[in-house]
């Protein structure tokens, strides 16, 4: 059965589940007790109809009935703490796999259920991811609510497994609705018209994918944007640009993925990328044979944010002329003079190779997310660009460094074991040469 034919057929099972409960003229039950009866309730029919009205009253509730329904959900939908401790002692008195799988499924979170028995509901499985992304938001200020948040990323890890997701090739004859998503979702690169995304995914060297997964339709997980080119390009503007000189694609041998954008808000630490780029990785290798070389054109977003926190710390790392450096960017009275002073800087390539080399987040792992993202899918960092991105963006992150990191295909699993296992990143001669060498500013 088609996804769509399912899709209608939960739908009218729901019809006659609500008015199922229409007839029997009850006030309005509240909430959670109705989340309740979600669990409780043995026909299918009602069962889909709670779901449906509980996703739909929580989409109308304001931010503070947000946050409180899922602090009683946290508080009311937590594992049986009675049922818990027998199984804990059951399996202390006699630990074997039997009473040991006992532990793990009564140790499960009543909300889990919850959230399994509403993703039933038709069109659940994205309200649901909104749902969540809500619920980031009120982490902040209810930290506790953490806790109900790995409920949501636990299943939706499993929702969206690499089985599960469909890669597309996105062109101009793709429908305008998700041409549409496109335009909204991109993050890194923003689209201004639908001339500039022609280009994007219309050129004969230009080539766009993306995930999708049946349950979301034509929403898009993430999709990644590629330059086909005879060269490893070191500035953004020569890939936007209209009027860029175009090649066949036949005869590239390069291709760049220049943007990737995550589209989901709540499905953040759920992992595509990894996947994306290596399956597009192998698409394009099938399609031009001529292509042996794979690299990205990245942002480095962290890099401006941690100099200053740098330049101000006690315990900084910078020497007394990658303090005056920082001091001296930071003071730039307008554009034109701050790239005077990134221009050709041998001294700012060396703070950005430290940042991208030498520097640890707290959390472990490299400092810059996006340098996270590359090393932990087998990449290396091949290249540093100055200038690379002069948007008023690109100057505000990183005073428009840009980077590149390459994909070989024969060292992508050595390099992920590498800096996974070992915390080592990888990096060219060119790029580790800049940290040995004396620069003044």
């Amino acid at each position: 059965m088609s996804i769509g034919l399912l899709s209608d057929l939960l739908s009218r099972v729901a019809v006659i589940g609500r008015n199922l409960n229409a007839a029997r003229k009850q006030p309005e039950i509240p909430l959670l007790t109705l989340c309740q009866e979600i669990l409780d309730s043995r026909g299918e029919a009602t069962g889909l109809a709670h779901s449906q009205e509980v996703l739909q009253r929580y989409f109308s509730l304001s931010d503070k009935q947000k946050s409180d329904f899922f602090l009683s959900l946290l508080n009311e939908f937590g594992a049986d703490q009675d049922a818990l401790g027998k199984a804990v002692q059951a399996w202390l008195d006699d630990p074997n796999e039997t009473t040991a799988r006992a532990l793990h499924f009564i140790g499960e979170p009543v909300s889990q259920n919850l959230l399994r028995r509403m993703n039933q509901a038709p069109n659940a499985t994205l309200a649901l991811v909104n749902m969540r992304a809500d619920l980031l938001k009120y982490t902040a200020d209810s930290p506790e609510l953490k806790s109900l948040d790995s409920d949501f990323s636990h299943l939706f890890n499993s929702w969206f497994n690499r089985g599960f997701l469909e890669l597309k090739h996105i062109d101009w004859e793709t429908p305008a609705s998700i041409l549409e998503k496109i335009i909204a979702y991109e993050a890194v690169h923003e689209i201004g018209s639908w001339d500039s995304l022609r280009q994007r995914v219309a050129s004969s060297d230009r080539r766009l994918y993306g995930y999708f997964h049946p349950a979301l339709g034509i929403e898009p997980l993430i999709f990644v944007e590629v330059a086909l080119t005879d060269h490893t390009p070191g500035d953004i503007k020569s890939i936007l640009a209209n009027d860029r000189e175009q090649i066949p694609a036949e005869q590239a041998n390069t291709a760049v993925f220049y943007s990737i954008s995550n589209c989901q808000k709540g499905l953040k630490g759920i992992s595509f990328g990894n996947f994306l780029i290596k399956q597009v990785v192998e698409n394009l290798r099938h399609e031009f044979p001529n292509l042996d070389n794979f690299v990205t054109l990245s942002p480095v977003p962290g890099f401006r944010r941690w100099a200053i926190k740098q330049s101000k710390a006690e315990n900084s790392t910078l020497s007394d002329a990658q303090f005056k450096l920082v001091d001296a960017l930071e003071q730039a009275e307008d554009t034109q003079a701050l790239l005077a002073l990134t221009n050709d800087n041998k001294a700012l390539l060396k703070l950005i190779a430290h940042y991208l080399v030498v520097s640890r987040s707290a959390r472990g792992g490299a400092s810059d997310p996006v340098s996270r993202f590359h090393l932990g899918n087998g990449a290396r960092l091949e290249n540093i660009h100055l200038q690379g991105d002069n948007s008023e963006n690109g100057l505000k992150n990183s005073w428009g460094c840009m980077v590149n990191y390459q994909y070989q295909v024969k060292d992508i699993e050595k390099n992920h074991e590498a800096y996974i296992n070992n915390d080592v990143i990888i990096a060219s001669s060119k790029v580790m040469g800049l940290l040995k060498t004396k620069f003044s500013v």
